[in-house]
């Protein structure tokens, strides 16, 4: 008799033990999705403009940004906005006056900064100044092969490609070029950087003067390509833009 009562208190004991273990586990994985679910609505709202002057990556979607950067969707994100890009271009007649005029943003568009974004939790970090003059001084950053695939075919097919960016010529000019011209990016037009004339302009204001100076030299901007909304905005945007995916930091 005391062996059955024994053996029924065990039986007790591990169902108790199995339902409480089983109960936590659901828990941290109904949270885990809250926050996946959260992080997921966030980029899309970044993505869209509709958050914005946001300073840091919530803290809570660090490794959900690190995985999207790093797992493979962000690379699947950006062929399908490049087979987007691509169609529209070969739709294009270009013109044999050699005035048909493609602009490219740099940072994150023709190269990636992910590495030194890494260093930095992909953005949940605020930005470092300094420590970003530091990384582009050295002229690591790797291309981002779908825009580099995109750049040859831009040249290819007749276009005049432009960089634009706006990285300060006096500091970081002859080290981004030499960056751009070992990662494949041969062959454009011009690099446009900010000069002092520029200095303390915001970015969208910044492009829209340099897109204008282009069209009153009598350019015709077909597309716009950018991995922020301050590449694409204001005056003389051109006839498509493209927004690429990002979502470790905003440039207002």
């Amino acid at each position: 008799m005391a062996r059955q009562i024994r053996v029924v208190v065990i039986f007790i004991y591990l169902a108790i033990f199995f339902k409480v273990s089983l109960a936590r586990t659901y828990s941290r994985a109904s949270i885990q999705q809250e926050v996946t679910n959260y992080c997921l609505s966030w980029r899309l709202a970044v993505e869209a403009n509709n958050v914005r002057a946001w300073r840091t990556v919530p803290m809570r979607c660090l490794r959900y940004v690190e995985t999207y950067m790093m797992g493979g969707q962000y690379e699947k994100d950006l062929e399908l906005i490049m087979d987007q890009v691509l169609s529209y271009a070969n739709s294009i007649d270009v013109a044999k006056d050699g005035m048909d005029a493609w602009i490219l943003d740099i940072d994150d568009t023709c190269i990636s900064n992910v590495l030194y974004y890494k260093e930095k939790r992909y953005g949940c970090d605020p930005f470092d100044v300094a420590g970003f003059k530091s990384w582009a001084t050295k002229g690591q950053c790797p291309a981002i092969r779908p825009v580099l695939r995109l750049f040859n075919k831009l040249i290819n097919g007749g276009f005049k490609v432009i960089l634009l960016t706006g990285r300060d010529n006096e500091t970081l000019g002859q080290c981004t070029i030499n960056n751009v011209q070992s990662q494949g990016f041969v062959g454009y037009e011009r690099l446009v950087m900010r000069t002092a004339a520029y200095k303390g302009q915001s970015a969208a204001t910044y492009k829209s003067e340099i897109r204008r100076q282009l069209v009153e030299e009598g350019y015709r901007i077909w597309g716009n390509v950018g991995d922020q909304w301050s590449d694409l905005q204001g005056d003389f945007p051109g006839n498509r833009t493209f927004k690429l995916p990002n979502p470790m930091y905003f440039v207002p």
